[in-house]
């Protein structure tokens, strides 16, 4: 069945970048990706989050970084991922 995400407004960063990620609801996601930003040294400026029983869905704004596909491809590979994408980088 589909998955309907709330409607969320969220304010476009002048710089940074802004990822999106979509996974199975189960513990630890959030630990996974705040680890793939940490080991980079890339700060999380925002993070904001919403669930519906199987699944969820992550938004995070991060600092600049240089290493935006490196990280998408790390947050692709983490366990229990549906979907990721960069929305945008600056």
């Amino acid at each position: 069945g589909a998955v309907n995400f709330p409607q969320v407004t969220l304010p476009i960063q002048a710089t940074g970048a802004r990822f999106m990620h979509v996974h199975r609801n189960v513990p630890g996601i959030l630990t996974g990706i705040n680890n793939i930003f940490a080991s980079r040294g890339v700060n999380i400026a925002g993070q904001y989050l919403q669930t519906d029983g199987e699944v969820g869905y992550v938004v995070v704004d991060a600092g600049a970084t240089r290493d935006g596909a490196a990280i998408l491809e790390e947050m692709r590979a983490l366990p229990g991922t549906i979907r990721a994408r960069i929305l945008y980088e600056r």
